[in-house]
């Protein structure tokens, strides 16, 4: 029995597409849909390159200035004892 796979439906199954756990028909499914659609491989494409996107973002040092001023705010808030 062969899957035939919309863009849509592709879009649920990526996260497992791309840490290899699918089952095999469906693991099929997709690349056969990959194999015929641009638009899906950019997206897999963009979708494997994020945490390197969000890791260069967040590279940047916070200056010390800033650093000191968001302790000092947050100090308050630490200190309060929480309702638990």
């Amino acid at each position: 029995m062969r899957t035939r796979l919309a863009c849509v439906n592709g879009v649920d199954l990526l996260m497992d597409y791309v840490e290899d756990v699918l089952p095999g028909p469906q693991r099929k499914a997709v690349d056969a849909h990959l194999g015929g659609c641009p638009r899906c491989v950019a997206f897999v494409r963009s979708y494997l390159e994020t945490p390197r996107i969000v890791r260069t973002a967040t590279a940047v040092a916070m200056p010390a200035g800033v650093k000191e001023s968001l302790r000092r705010f947050l100090k308050p808030s630490l200190e309060e004892p929480r309702d638990s």
